[in-house]
């Protein structure tokens, strides 16, 4: 296992003080998880993993994306209520769907007129493994990886999850399960040589700084108070 540099990622919403529609949260966490997965994959690629330009490339991207879509999910789950939660998973699944058939389009072209498209062929996995994913639960004593601090349950009363004294849970962050599940889902994108270190180097590294900027995300896009622009934040509309 190598160990990299932290990934850095600014998430900021610069529209301070007005709620957020649903697809406008989807859209913005979408842009985000477009670009956590392919610093993912760079950092992989950093610690001598072989991944392929190519279909191996984009084998291995859309395996993070349905991860962290999933996740984005299990977000969304504590701060929605149901029918909100819905229209975010639906905008951002169709989202990523897209960034990711246009991002396939424009390095290996056009997929013949009888193939399943990229856009579908996300959207298939999503479906597939969306009941995978069900089964893990989340970690309960979950670690930053930015301090190797565990974070432990707040007092009664007080929230880790942003407005509103009634929300007491931290944020959801995947369990060891979970992330296992998605570094063995990595191993079948690597050649056979890297396949025996992806699930450690996933596990111990990648998926939960991924997983944090993710619940960054989220937690920025729902609070509405102004906040000062930074000249090197990344936003998106």
């Amino acid at each position: 296992m190598s160990t990299l540099p932290a990934m850095r990622l600014k998430t900021h919403w610069f529209k301070p003080g007005a709620p957020k529609t649903p697809e406008q949260q989807a859209g913005a966490t979408g842009f985000v998880i477009w670009r956590v997965s392919i610093q993912m994959l760079k950092r992989m690629r950093g610690a001598q993993f072989d991944i392929e330009a190519g279909t191996a490339y984009f084998d291995f991207v859309r395996e993070v994306l349905v991860f962290l879509v999933l996740v984005a999910d299990r977000l969304a789950h504590q701060r929605f209520d149901a029918e909100t939660r819905v229209l975010f998973t639906t905008a951002l699944v169709k989202h990523v769907a897209d960034t990711l058939q246009g991002n396939e389009e424009d390095l290996l072209g056009l997929r013949p007129a009888d193939a399943v498209s990229a856009q579908d062929q996300f959207i298939d996995l999503f479906n597939e493994l969306a009941g995978h994913y069900a089964e893990f639960d989340g970690d309960p004593n979950p670690v930053d990886p930015q301090s190797n601090a565990s974070r432990r349950p707040p007092p009664e009363g007080v929230s880790q999850l942003g407005s509103g004294p009634s929300l007491t849970r931290t944020e959801f962050t995947p369990g060891f399960a979970f992330m296992r599940y998605l570094g063995h889902r990595l191993e079948a994108t690597l050649p056979e040589k890297d396949r025996r270190w992806v699930i450690e180097q996933v596990m111990a590294s990648e998926a939960p700084e991924a997983v944090a900027l993710v619940q960054r995300t989220l937690r920025d896009l729902h609070n509405t108070e102004p906040r000062k622009m930074r000249h090197s934040s990344v936003g998106a509309d």
